[in-house]
Formats: structure tokens, C-alpha cells, sequence
């Protein structure tokens, strides 16, 4: 049985600081509240967020690179399994219980080595109806012990392998010896003490006595000091002479090279490899290790991975694969996207200046008590997505809460959130590619497909001094995604002001936007902080005005 799939609680790609904290702050609320929230992410975290989680001493979410549906969704727990040296005996033994077509077959530390089938056990009956050589099957003595359920009267070395031809003592007794070769194993019922001599002078290495005959005692002392096997099975010699040919070892006929999966694999990948084989299950197997199996009746209706998401709400922001999962619920403080559901969903979405701001105050209407750890968390996400309550998007409500937050977290509002704007502001050791896509966002503005990033510094020369190969990687990306333009805001937290790089068309759309000359690669935007309110509004106006290029 699969577990039960827990719902993930995930912000937008390229995580900032409230997308992280909101994920986690909103996990532990739907934890109280009796569900399996599991907080995740879906990006690398930043050295401000990752200030946040030290300082609080708290684990990063998950990260989920998609939510495209893998094998480990549909596979299932392998309970049935059987070990190469089990018998055919055993093995149709455990298909008939259980009512499998196909069975994985392991090693005794529990490595796949291959599989069987209903087909290859018949094609085995089929082909050898008759008793068979165990010479070439590489039987051991141990192997004719569980098929035949013997009892051992005398023993030998049950490890050895049968080196001879199995011989039915039917007619007399000169008859058997004219065919017995040194090593050979004879099946005997009722048979005199001087027919069993014969046998034993013949070079024999086993005699099997069947039906529950008895054995006189002189010729298990005999078979001792000679060493040769004696066994005594509860069956008949006909059913004896039948059960020999199930003594072969699985391994044997298995496949040896078994069509298998790993857990991550996507289902979309393999659905081809099923086509082609049509077996109707396979393994899964992770470093070797039979992990699972998955039948190809279950990836054909797969169970959705559940989410929540929170901090964004169109599809460009959204984890990879959003399409195949099933979205819950939507918790967020910025405009409406592109997102479709296909059915109602709950939806919070509040005009503040940060996400965490709305799972705070859901605790506090809900009765829910908030450990110092996510409090602190809450209140990091408030400092950073308001700049310490300098961005035009922060309102009252951030800051009553934030303050209320700061309190339970026992930190010093102001000197925490300067600690912490500081250790993500500067460029540190990133690549003008990094710079570039920090914090980046997709949106759709009119016609356009346009990404936004930004990235706070305390000195925003340490940007403009490499803004060339910036820009450059700015226009190849857009170059290679198929955007219309890739915009950074550098932001200076101390001068409250941003200077705006762009590459790519139309240039017209920075220019009507801004009011300013946009025939470079930046303009400067003095009182400019907030993407959401100060940024994006902008050039959603301007879009109505200018004429597509």
C-alpha cells in the first residue's frame, strides 16, 4: 500500500525571503490544524533567507524541482519476492497464494537479479515433461530436500550439487542396476535389504525412499559409512519423480536482465518502455535494491501531487509541472495571475506588503499558537518583503504585525532587521548570471512575456561596475527562452532607489512606463523599491499605449 500523499506547501521559483518563510509558516498552521503539510521549495535559497533559518535554527524546506508524476507515486511496496536459489517448488507455490503473474527475484541481500514469470515457469513444464537431468540445472542435494519435503536419515553435504542421473526403481532390480551410473540418485519404495545392497554396490549417491516406506537399519548404516544421502519423502514415486523437476533453482529460468524503474523516473518516460514490452508489472529498484513494483494499470490514472501554493499565483512563477498537480489552496498578497484549477479552491489573498503577513494573522484568528522559531520567521519575511517597512507596499497591518511577531520571537525589530537586510544586500561572490536572475519573476504584460528580477544592495556601484555582461546574459536569455525582455532592479535599501537594466523590446515600454530615456541599458528611479506596486503597475499602463513592435 502507497502512503498517503502529503500536500506540499510551496512558494514561487527563484525563492526570496517570504516565499520560504510563508511555505514553512503556513505548513505548521495546516499541521495544526490535522493535515500532512510538508513545507517545500523550488529553488536554491538566498543568503538573506538563509540568515533567517540560521538565526532561528530552522531545517530548509524541501526542495521540489517539479511535480511531474515520477514512478515512486505509483509504485507499490514488493512484499512478495523470491531469492535466486529458492525452488520452482517454492516459486509456484508463492505465485499460487499470492496470484501474481510476475514475481522479482533478489539476492540474499536483497539486490534485484531478475524476475519470473507465469510464463516461464509453464514453459518449463511444457518443454521437460519427462524427469529431467539436474546435472546441468547445477542442483544441490538442499534443493531435492524442499521440493520433495524430505526428511534427512542420512546426511552428506547438502551444499554438494548432483553430479548423476535421477533413476525410478520399478521393475527389478537387475533392471535399475543395468542403468545406474557411479553418483546417480535412486527412488526406491518397499524394496528388499538385498535389492538396496545392489544399489548401493552400483556407486550410488542418494537413494530417495518413498511413500513413508520404512528402511531397515542395516543399510543406513551402510549409507553412513559409504556417505551417501538418504532421504524419506511423504509422497509417492510418481509425485517424487514430478517434484525433482520443480527442485530447479529460480535462477535458472528467471530473466536475468529484467525491463525495471527507478523512483524517479518520470511516468511520461517510461509509458513507451510498457508499450513496447506489455509485461503487466516491473520492478523498481534504487542502488540496486528492490525498492517497489509498478503495474502498468497504475500510471495510466497516477494520483496528482497536492499543493498549496503561496507568495505567487500565475503559471510562469509556479514549481515546474503545476499542470499535472492538484492545486488546494492559494495564499498570496499580489495580483491575480494565470493560474486555472478545475475545481473551487480556498483563496486568501489580502493587499499588504508580504504573504506572511496573511499566515501570521491566520494563526492568531484561528487560536493557533506561533512557537517563537516560525515567528521569527513570519518576521523575516515581513523585514525583507517591506525593506524594514521603507517599501511603499508595506501597510499598517505589516507593521502591527510585525511587531507582534517580534515580540514572540524575542528580537529587537529594528536591529534584527538591519542584521539581516545586510547579510543578504551586496553581490557577494555571484556571476553576472546570478545577478541577473535573482529573485526573477515571470510575468505577462499585455502581449509580452517579461522577467523581472531584483537584487538589494547596500552600494549599487558593485552592480553598475559589471552591468555589461549583465545586460549581455540578459539579452541571451531572453534570446534563448523566448522572452520579450529580462528587466533587474538594483535596489539601494539606504538611498531608497533603484536603477532599472533591461535588454531586449521594446525599449518604448521603459520609456512610456518610466518618462524617461530608455535608449541605454538603465535608467535610475529615485523612491523605486517595490517590483509589485512600483514597477509592474507601470508597465501594465504603458502596454495600453505604445504600439507592438
Amino acid at each position: 500500500m502507497k502512503a498517503a500523499k502529503p500536500i506540499y506547501v510551496i512558494g514561487h521559483r527563484n525563492p526570496d525571503t517570504d516565499s520560504i518563510c510563508s511555505a514553512i509558516g503556513y505548513a505548521h498552521l495546516k499541521q495544526a490544524m490535522g493535515e500532512n503539510a510538508v513545507p517545500a521549495r523550488c529553488g536554491k535559497i538566498n543568503n538573506e533567507t538563509k540568515y533567517a533559518l540560521e538565526h532561528f535554527k530552522m531545517q530548509e524546506p524541501l526542495l521540489l524541482t517539479d511535480l511531474y508524476p515520477r514512478v515512486k507515486d505509483v509504485a507499490l511496496e514488493c512484499k512478495t519476492v523470491v531469492r535466486q536459489h529458492d525452488t520452482l517448488r517454492h516459486l509456484g507455490e508463492v505465485m499460487r497464494k499470492s496470484e501474481l503473474q510476475s514475481v522479482p527475484v533478489t539476492d540474499s541481500k536483497g539486490a534485484l537479479v531478475g524476475i519470473v514469470t507465469v510464463g516461464d515457469l509453464a514453459k518449463r513444464y511444457f518443454l521437460e515433461l519427462g524427469l529431467q537431468s539436474l546435472v546441468d540445472m547445477r542442483v544441490r542435494y538442499r534443493d531435492i530436500i524442499q521440493a520433495t519435503e524430505s526428511k534427512v536419515l542420512v546426511a552428506a553435504d547438502e551444499n554438494a550439487f548432483i553430479e548423476g542421473n535421477i533413476c525410478i526403481s520399478a521393475g527389478s532390480a537387475e533392471t535399475t542396476v543395468a542403468v545406474l551410473k557411479p553418483k546417480d540418485i535412486v527412488l526406491v519404495g518397499d524394496r528388499s535389504v538385498h535389492t538396496l545392497m545392489m544399489f548401493l554396490d552400483a556407486g550410488i549417491a542418494c537413494l530417495i525412499v518413498t511413500a513413508g516406506c520404512r528402511i531397515a537399519p542395516e543399510i543406513l548404516e551402510e549409507c553412513e559409512k559409504r556417505g551417501i544421502f538418504v532421504l524419506a519423502t511423504p509422497y509417492d514415486t510418481y509425485t517424487v519423480g514430478r517434484m525433482l523437476n520443480q527442485c530447479v533453482p529460480i535462477r535458472r529460468i528467471m530473466k536475468s536482465d529484467p525491463v525495471c524503474f527507478r523512483p524517479m523516473d518520470l511516468l511520461s518516460d517510461i509509458k513507451g518502455v510498457m508499450d513496447e514490452h506489455r509485461y503487466r508489472s516491473y520492478p523498481v529498484v534504487e542502488n540496486g535494491k528492490l525498492v517497489g513494483i509498478v503495474s502498468a494499470d497504475e500510471i495510466m490514472l497516477p494520483e496528482r501531487e497536492r499543493v498549496i501554493l503561496v507568495d505567487h499565483n500565475e503559471r510562469g512563477q509556479a514549481v515546474e509541472g503545476i499542470e499535472d498537480a492538484k492545486i488546494m489552496e492559494i495564499i498570496d498578497h499580489h495580483r491575480l495571475g494565470g493560474i486555472h484549477t478545475s475545481e473551487p479552491i480556498y483563496t486568501h489573498q489580502e493587499p499588504v506588503g508580504c504573504t506572511c503577513t496573511i499566515v501570521a494573522n491566520m494563526h492568531w484568528h484561528r487560536d493557533i499558537e506561533i512557537p517563537p522559531s516560525i515567528a521569527g520567521l513570519l518576521l523575516s519575511a515581513i523585514i525583507s518583503d517591506t525593506v524594514l517597512f521603507k517599501s511603499p507596499t508595506c501597510t499598517p497591518y505589516d507593521k502591527k504585525t510585525a511587531e507582534r511577531l517580534a515580540e514572540i520571537a524575542n528580537v529587537d525589530l529594528k536591529e534584527y532587521g538591519l542584521n539581516m537586510l545586510r547579510a543578504g544586500a551586496g553581490i557577494g561572490d555571484k556571476t553576472p548570471a546570478e545577478i541577473a536572475k535573482n529573485d526573477m519573476k515571470e510575468f505577462k504584460i499585455g502581449d509580452y512575456r517579461i522577467i523581472v528580477s531584483q537584487i538589494s544592495v547596500m552600494d549599487t556601484k558593485e552592480v553598475l561596475d559589471i552591468e555589461e555582461p549583465i545586460v549581455k546574459f540578459m539579452k541571451e536569455n531572453c534570446e534563448r527562452e523566448g522572452f520579450d525582455m529580462h528587466l533587474l532592479m538594483v535596489t539601494d535599501i539606504l538611498e531608497e532607489a533603484t536603477y532599472l537594466l533591461y535588454a531586449g523590446s521594446p525599449k518604448t515600454l521603459i520609456g512610456e512606463a518610466f518618462k524617461k530615456d530608455a535608449s541605454g541599458t538603465h535608467v535610475y528611479l529615485p523612491g523605486v523599491m517595490s517590483r509589485k506596486k512600483q514597477v509592474i503597475p507601470p508597465l501594465s499602463e504603458a502596454v495600453k499605449r505604445i504600439k507592438p513592435q
